[in-house]
């Protein structure tokens, strides 16, 4: 089965394209080649250079970006690209060629409140994963190894993961301003040492691959897509900022009822229903006139 699916995404740089990648082919290091010499530690960088369009070849985190010279347009040869890229990872063709010596890379995590007080949000330097994930005990985390081992701690009661940031749930047994510092060392250490955030293949397990959601929104009915269109573009960066999620379940259209689930510091926060009802039920009201009466959440 091929693991890796690659994306096309443009830039605001015409000349440039970024190929992202569901999966970190790179772990918290950036590489840029100027050529096929330079780029002797990277296999893929040098197959790229074979062909006489590539100028430069980017590669971080879970994306190649490739600068083209002027012989050539875009919309001619990405697609073949892209494909190119994917077949090769999927072969078992590597990014970059590990070093005999491990080279560690400084990680820095700063702890931020959120509205929630069972809930600190701990910020890294560097992308965690390439799509959200929620888990809720030590059985639920087996695609997680971090979540895994944070479970371990008494006081953990989820694990909330998005972008470059660990949401983290405690139970009330425990008071913040005594695990903060050990809780903050411990995940920067664990990313310090390069070790596995998320399986590789967490995302297609859980459905939450760029594919897999993309799909189940065009099986959706017209309304419930503008729902999801507005909670992306104006909901989610804000409830993201507070260490959150807000995912859209189900609307139905004869009780105009929408159904949202609350994850990360959302679920359970004392401000979360005056949230829901004073700013995404009056918004999605306003924005949908005649088709939304209430707004309902269910904690993740």
């Amino acid at each position: 089965m091929n693991t890796f699916k690659v994306s096309i995404q443009e830039t605001s740089n015409k000349a440039i394209v970024k190929f992202e990648v569901n999966e970190f082919i790179v772990k918290h290091q950036s590489y840029e080649f100027n050529n096929i010499d330079e780029a002797k530690a990277s296999p893929l960088a040098q197959q790229l250079f074979y062909l006489p369009f590539v100028k430069k070849v980017y590669i971080s985190g879970n994306f190649v970006a490739v600068e083209r010279y002027n012989i050539v347009e875009w919309s001619d040869v990405q697609n073949e690209l892209a494909e190119q890229i994917e077949s090769y990872l999927n072969n078992g063709g590597v990014a970059i060629e590990d070093t005999s010596v491990s080279k560690k890379v400084p990680i820095t995590i700063y702890a931020e409140s959120t509205p929630n007080p069972s809930v600190v949000k701990f910020v890294a330097n560097k992308k965690l994963v390439t799509t959200l994930f929620e888990f809720t005990s030590i059985d639920d985390a087996k695609l997680s190894p971090l979540a895994t081992e944070l479970f371990h701690f008494p006081f953990v009661k989820s694990v909330f993961f998005d972008e470059n940031y660990v949401s983290i749930t405690k139970y009330e047994v425990a008071e913040w301003d005594d695990i903060i510092m050990e809780l903050r060392e411990f995940i920067r250490t664990y990313i310090e040492n390069g070790k596995e955030i998320v399986a590789p293949n967490a995302a297609e397990t859980l459905k939450k691959s760029t594919e897999q959601l993309d799909s189940h929104f065009e099986t959706l009915d017209d309304t419930s897509k503008e729902i999801i269109n507005i909670l992306e573009e104006y909901i989610k960066p804000a409830v993201a900022s507070d260490g959150g999620n807000i995912q859209f379940i189900s609307y139905n259209p004869d009780t105009k009822n929408v159904s949202v689930m609350l994850q990360g510091a959302c679920s359970g926060c004392p401000s979360s229903t005056y949230t829901l009802k004073s700013g995404i039920e009056n918004m999605l009201k306003e924005m949908l006139k005649g088709k939304v009466e209430t707004v309902e959440a269910i904690n993740g």
